[in-house]
């Protein structure tokens, strides 16, 4: 059968990444309560394609992540990179994942137990060096300082996103990341609450109103004190309840700078 991906194509230009995008595949991950987490990922594998090349088999993509089924954790992502390289005679492999991942929280006052969700992804480069970095988004409640300050009464407040995204030289867990997140906020959110935990959050965020500025600063304070952490990307997205747009601020620094 004639192999039409090694043709040689009608323009030769190299191609910087060719591959799959958001196929669904289970994962387990490590789970800081229960040692693994098994969850379902939206997953994206890309190659750079030399310019003498046609075309890329996408199914070696799906036959590779195979052979690494029911093991697929950060200790897994180089050897998956390097199965690419090898596989599609690449310079530069990329793989990332985003999948829910659930911590049993409980309410702030009565204790009560539910399960938390929030977005986590893991992105991974082989080239000359491996590249990793793991991140994570957090639902939380922020109060607007200028509402509270101008108001007789009252003051806005909303579902926030907080995303967080390092490199680190030692392990950090994804539970840290949301710890750090929340402390950030005006308040965290729940999955569950009864009539005393919700009055403890509304009372808790007017107590403590921020900005996505404040939200963001915040928390680049809390990860540039943290040694293990090499660079980071922190945004902020308030779903502003009184206005026709969102909020939004994002720092990024490097400690290699």
């Amino acid at each position: 059968m004639n192999d039409v991906q090694q043709e040689r194509p009608k323009h030769q230009i190299p191609i910087n990444q060719v591959g799959i995008k958001d196929l669904r595949y289970p994962i387990r991950v490590l789970d800081r309560a229960k040692g693994y987490q098994d969850t379902v990922a939206q997953i994206t594998m890309l190659v750079d394609l030399p310019a003498h090349y046609r075309g890329t088999h996408m199914s070696r993509f799906v036959e590779i992540l195979n052979k690494y089924k029911s093991e697929i954790a950060y200790k897994e992502l180089r050897p998956i990179l390097e199965d690419m390289r090898k596989t599609f005679e690449a310079e530069c492999a990329h793989i990332s994942m985003s999948f829910p991942y659930f911590i049993e929280k409980e309410a702030p006052v009565t204790g009560t137990k539910s399960l938390m969700e929030y977005t986590a992804f893991f992105s991974a480069r082989l080239s000359e060096e491996y590249e990793f970095a793991l991140g994570v988004r957090v639902p939380v409640l922020t109060l607007c300082p200028c509402s509270k300050e101008i108001s007789d009464y009252g003051a806005h407040n909303q579902r926030a996103y907080i995303t967080v995204e390092v490199k680190f030289s030692d392990f950090v867990w994804l539970e840290e990341l949301i710890e750090v997140a929340e402390s950030s906020a005006s308040s965290p959110v729940y999955s569950l609450l009864k009539r005393p935990d919700e009055k403890f959050v509304t009372e808790h965020a007017y107590d403590n109103p921020y900005f996505v500025e404040d939200v963001v600063r915040s928390v680049a304070v809390k990860l540039k004190g943290d040694p293990r952490i090499l660079w980071a990307r922190v945004s902020a997205e308030s779903m502003e309840s009184i206005h026709n747009h969102n909020a939004y601020a994002m720092i990024e620094f490097s400690r290699r700078e």
